[in-house]
């Protein structure tokens, strides 16, 4: 991993974890950060790839992961054409 994916572009954390890679080996990766769980291809732009680029409004600090409210659960998935849940 090159220096530039070194730090999380949205928290700034040093533990990025290696998920996936291309089927075609060395194309591109897919990265998650360690503590606020983004996740990103190595081919996006830099405003996603690049904590010095990442829009100043979307970072995180520990404290903010901290605090945030619970994310809610995904609901279930609905069958076709009923609009009724699955379980």
């Amino acid at each position: 991993m090159s220096d530039t994916m070194s730090l999380c572009p949205r928290c700034a954390h040093e533990t990025i974890e290696h998920i996936t890679g291309s089927p075609v080996p060395g194309v591109w990766e897919v990265l998650q950060c360690g503590r606020c769980l983004y996740m990103w291809r190595t081919t996006e732009p830099a405003r996603r790839t690049r904590r010095d680029a990442y829009p100043e409004e979307f970072m995180l600090t520990p404290e903010d992961i901290g605090t945030a409210p619970e994310v809610p659960a995904v609901p279930p998935l609905r069958l076709p054409g009923t609009g009724a849940a699955t379980r």
